[in-house]
């Protein structure tokens, strides 16, 4: 193998090839992991990640050879449990990455991994349950129901009942259930009737894809990014017979799902992007697995790639419009001290801090940027097994929180914006950036 260094090429990803036979073959995986193990070992740039870097040079530090050579490979499968896909590894940190002839894709490889162990395992009651974000959302937000399950979450002894029985910690922050969710908060909500203008690639006027988490347990934050968009002339409107966007599913390995999920999905996408409407998610990982995870597993799709170049990050959006001068910029409003945590799976889409950026317009705010992990990432942070590195993972972040004193925290994730709060010990959540974009505004 050469030795060269990472050059200045922009990172390029090549399609998962998740179809093939190859893709579940264990004694090629295995080789793989192998050979990137190796390289990793020799370079441990991605130590201050996740905690799969640290399982795995500690795997190897205590293998009798100090090399991967002498490792328990048995304990691969750790390395692979602690990686939940973040990617910063792949975009901030590894100089080996495509078009670098080692070619190191440490994230999909990952996902390979779990594929494989999901084909052959399986997944557990609770990661199916975890998983299943729109039947779960549906059912715990019925009237009556919701009061019913947000209650018993926070008794001490039906949460050590469901962490016996379920593996969820019970000292683990979990979501609340609204009844009163985003559709039937908008269910008479019509776009405004203002002329949509361009701006930058935005055609001016958005369809929602309100997503799992902001339906059901985080309705306000969907609510404040409508009233925001049309508070700036953007006329704004739900998708219609929305799903969840597959990242739960990606996660463990259920590419399978995933697929039927895209299915359902992307033909509703693109009726309304060939209807002049662009596409908006106000969270980070569903506007990923548009823009990225699907294009990756469907790259011969043309629906796909079309929803690709036609889904943005709401501030993202909201920058294009200011960058044209379309953003109203009279705030009454102030915000003080913000300290925002920047989620990963906006930090991997390679668009900058427009989150920040938006919000330093505000007079008399100031805004602290929080380039770290919260460690939530979905399941990982209520999990029995990934609890403790979880809370370890968000300390940093509670550390520069702390240190700053804002007036407000907040993150584009509501659930890194929750688990952050736990760590803090607060019992309530932060509110969302536009949440804070709509108090600003004093709409």
């Amino acid at each position: 193998m050469s030795s060269r260094e990472g050059g200045l090429q922009a990172p390029t990803r090549h399609p998962l090839g998740w179809t093939s036979e190859d893709f579940y073959n264990e004694e090629k995986c295995l080789a793989e992991m192998d050979r990137v193990f190796d390289i990793c070992h020799g370079c441990r740039r991605c130590v201050s990640l996740c905690d799969s870097f640290p399982t795995l040079f500690d795997m190897v530090d205590e293998s009798p050879t100090f090399e991967l050579e002498g490792a328990d490979k048995s304990k691969y499968k750790d390395v692979v449990d602690h990686c939940y896909l973040c990617d910063l590894c792949y975009q901030t940190k590894c100089p080996y990455v495509p078009p670098h002839e080692w070619a190191i894709d440490y994230p999909h490889l990952m996902l390979r991994a779990k594929a494989i162990k999901f084909r052959r395992e399986g997944a557990s009651l609770r990661d199916k349950v975890l998983t299943s974000t729109t039947t779960l959302g549906r059912l715990a937000s019925i009237p009556l129901v919701d009061v019913t399950v947000n209650a018993a979450n926070k008794l001490g002894f039906v949460r050590k009942g469901l962490e016996a029985a379920l593996g969820v910690h019970h000292l683990a922050k979990v979501p609340q259930y609204q009844s009163n969710h985003l559709r039937k908060r908008l269910r008479n909500h019509q776009p405004g009737a203002q002329e949509p203008q361009t701006a930058g690639p935005t055609r001016g006027k958005v369809a929602v894809f309100g997503t799992c988490y902001g339906t059901y347990n985080t309705p306000q934050m969907g609510e404040d990014l409508v009233r925001v968009f049309e508070h700036n002339r953007i006329p704004t409107k739900l998708v219609s017979g929305e799903k969840c966007c597959g990242m739960p599913k990606l996660e463990l390995g259920d590419l399978d799902s995933v697929a039927a999920l895209k299915e359902h999905n992307i033909p509703v996408l693109v009726e309304a992007i060939r209807a002049g409407w662009d596409i908006i998610a106000p969270i980070p990982s569903c506007v990923l697995m548009f823009k990225q995870e699907l294009p990756l597993m469907f790259p011969d799709d043309a629906d796909v790639q079309t929803v690709k170049e036609n889904i943005y990050d709401p501030f993202e959006y909201l920058m294009h419009r200011h960058k044209a001068g379309l953003l109203n910029t009279e705030f009454p409003n102030s915000l003080g001290k913000v300290a925002y945590q920047v989620a990963c799976h906006q930090r991997v889409q390679n668009i900058g801090l427009k989150t920040r950026d938006v919000l330093a317009l505000i007079p008399g705010t100031e805004v602290k940027a929080i380039e770290r992990c919260s460690g939530h990432d979905g399941t990982y942070a209520v999990r029995k097994e990934t609890y403790e590195h979880a809370m370890k993972i968000v300390k940093p972040v509670v550390g520069q929180v702390q240190q700053f004193d804002p007036t407000s925290y907040t993150s584009d994730c509501p659930m890194a914006g929750s688990h952050i709060a736990h760590g803090l010990g607060h019992d309530t959540d932060p509110l969302h950036p536009l949440s804070l974009l709509r108090k600003a505004y004093g709409i």
